[in-house]
């Protein structure tokens, strides 16, 4: 038994934790769980815990469904609040294997921990800073009407008398307990929509923070008499739900996209790295926008962008350079503002990573920056000016998907083959829905 295993069995005792949750993720994200008692934690340590693998979306078919959730010692958290009782929980993330031992290729912790395998070939390390966007709701209806925002408060606004800053003071405490560093919060410009940023932290790191993020503000936000969703895009008037991600590579100690000799202060790798990221920004697009409500969000005259672009501080590009921080070369990073607070995040940090290195390892070379107000123009004009668009519904991004063997490489063939399968079943599911807006619009001809 290594020190850390060591530390967590200690720690159960010490705190009569009762109670031990399990966490994995499924292919589409969503947060697994099975709580066991302290006693039987050595044994997982050893052994890990079997389960039916067949159950999970993805996971594997029923005539091969025997798997083991191995739990991760390093990711050992104390949840902040009282369960069970008068007795606390704790969490641990877990690695999903086969019986015989070997990785579960259908785990996404594994999917990413490969294509981070794949850039420490190449030298790099991976580091990850997400600003996760989400909305405050007084209700949550079931019966498909419009929820009520928990606030009319805008952008930055200090809204004393609603819940907003209440929450987020809540939220922010039950994160910093459980060991998860923010940087910013902030009300965002929808009514009850709401901002945390997240300390950067290595991929996997931030992939597993972000799940514990959207569980820890789903229970706060019950405890404080509203609900929390991190759908796309709630409300037809109101702006979408994103997950800015800040990504960096460094070698060793050093950021690998700092070139204090370049007048961006970005270096070679950087633009390449950016240049992989626009070169295959409509593959990866059903990865880090997976749901049909999703390009409800990636709509043109909105805030968020639909054409394959970069600009220094232009916030209506797809990728953003942010403003440099001088004589901090740990700062120069890159910002991509295509996913959504919804995505599964090791996916999405996998694809975008892989993309990325591509981009380094082939030399690909940074189109022209985009100067313009994206948002503006028109898809004629953004198509006259070298813009790509970018794919406007779930289907033309599968379609795109289908195809590349980027992602299917990154994902691998399992997850890869379920994920499509998956999303074309939602896809035909929606074709064949007659929405409100038809009856609304059709009803009286």
């Amino acid at each position: 038994m290594d020190r850390q295993q060591e530390f967590v069995l200690r720690t159960l005792e010490e705190r009569d934790i009762r109670f031990v949750r399990l966490w994995f993720t499924d292919i589409l994200g969503y947060l697994k769980s099975v709580a066991i008692a302290p006693a039987e934690l050595e044994g997982a340590f050893a052994e890990g815990i079997g389960f039916d693998g067949s159950s999970i979306e993805g996971f594997s078919r029923v005539f091969e469904a025997d798997m083991v959730a191995k739990p991760d010692p390093s990711t050992f958290q104390v949840l902040p609040w009282e369960s069970e009782g008068k007795h606390y929980s704790a969490r641990m993330f877990c690695d999903i294997a086969m019986p015989d031992g070997t990785p579960a290729w259908a785990d996404p912790r594994h999917v990413l921990r490969r294509q981070m395998s794949k850039a420490a070939d190449q030298g790099f390390s991976c580091y990850v800073h997400p600003e996760i966007e989400f909305y405050l709701l007084k209700n949550m209806p079931s019966d498909g009407s419009e929820p009520i925002p928990a606030d009319n408060g805008g952008y930055f606004d200090q809204a004393v008398h609603d819940t907003a800053p209440n929450f987020r003071r809540h939220a922010i405490e039950a994160l910093e307990a459980m060991g998860i560093s923010v940087e910013f919060s902030h009300h965002e410009g929808g009514p009850g929509q709401q901002e945390i940023d997240l300390r950067y932290a290595d991929a996997l790191s931030m992939a597993d923070n972000v799940m514990t993020f959207r569980y820890l503000v789903k229970e706060v936000a019950m405890r404080d008499g509203v609900r929390a969703t991190f759908m796309p895009k709630p409300f037809t008037q109101h702006p979408g739900s994103a997950m800015h991600t800040h990504m960096s590579l460094f070698e060793g100690e050093a950021n690998a996209f700092h070139d204090p000799d370049d007048h961006m202060q970005l270096s070679e790798t950087g633009k390449q790295f950016i240049a992989g990221i626009l070169t295959h920004a409509d593959e990866i697009s059903a990865v880090t926008n997976q749901w049909v409500n999703s390009y409800r969000r990636l709509v043109h005259g909105g805030e968020a962008p639909t054409a394959a672009t970069w600009g220094r501080a232009n916030r209506s590009a797809m990728v953003r350079l942010p403003l440099y921080t001088p004589n901090k070369a740990s700062s120069r990073r890159v910002e991509i503002r295509t996913p959504d607070s919804a995505c599964n995040p090791y996916l999405s940090f996998a694809v975008l990573l892989a993309a990325g290195l591509k981009g380094i390892a082939e030399g690909y070379e940074l189109p022209e920056e985009a100067e313009d107000n994206v948002w503006a123009l028109t898809p004629g004009e953004r198509r006259a000016m070298g813009y790509r668009e970018l794919p406007n519904s779930l289907a033309e991004a599968l379609n795109v998907m289908e195809r590349s063997e980027l992602v299917a490489e990154a994902l691998g063939e399992h997850v890869f083959d379920y994920f499509l399968r998956n999303k074309w079943s939602e896809w035909a599911e929606y074709r064949a829905r007659v929405t409100p807006y038809e009856l609304e619009s059709y009803l009286p001809l």
